[in-house]
């Protein structure tokens, strides 16, 4: 091999060594600090936006049935006091926009069209965060949002169920949340037995 094909080997595996990092950051399920006692409950509407609510590969009748189960719980929510609170997805990590554009379409890459909440949602929550990984907790705000609100209970709800609600609800039984998964208010590509199950070992309650 020359030089020049070295070169380019080394240029090629530290490329798919970068995309392998990214991967593994978009799927990382992260550590943080135990709550305490805390007495609110709060409503955790997950990636509800256009890019994946209009054009995603979920079947009408199954959106349907999650667009009534989300408003009813937003409703209830809100007629009990609890906040809502609403995570939008842009992918803005140079390795994971890589990823989006090579596997995912380049669906909700940061200043992409339809990062925003989808229509049937755009109204309904007090408070906007936006998440760049599967894991809602990654970037630090979330919590920060929930201990002045003094939630300790979540209530989730969204898509998808076996990555992002998945990897947020996991990320928050670590924490010490008391977390429920209401199913019937989220969207799954899959099938969520294997999810369903890793999340009750981890103590999370399915609704």
């Amino acid at each position: 091999m020359t030089l020049v094909g070295y070169i380019a080997a080394a240029f090629a595996l530290a490329a798919v060594l970068w995309l392998g990092v990214g991967i593994r950051r978009i799927g990382a399920v992260s550590q943080g600090d135990p709550i305490g006692n805390r007495s609110r409950t709060a409503v955790l509407m997950i990636d509800l936006q256009t890019v994946f609510w209009d054009h995603g590969p979920y079947a009408d009748d199954a959106k349907a049935q999650a667009e009534s189960a989300i408003l009813n719980e937003v409703a209830n929510a809100k007629a009990q006091g609890m906040p809502v609170i609403a995570m939008r997805q842009e992918w803005s990590i140079p390795s994971t926009k890589a990823i989006a554009r090579l596997l995912m379409k380049g669906q909700a890459v940061a200043g992409t069209p339809g990062t925003e909440l989808a229509a049937p949602f755009a109204n309904l929550a007090e408070h906007i965060l936006v998440k760049r990984v599967q894991d809602s907790f990654e970037t630090g705000a979330l919590e920060p949002l929930l201990a002045d609100l003094n939630v300790g209970r979540l209530r989730l709800v969204g898509l998808d169920f076996n990555y992002c609600v998945l990897k947020t609800a996991l990320a928050a039984r670590q924490r010490g949340y008391d977390v429920e998964v209401i199913t019937q208010g989220t969207l799954a590509a899959a099938s969520t037995a294997k999810s369903e199950d890793r999340l009750r070992h981890a103590g999370v309650a399915l609704g």
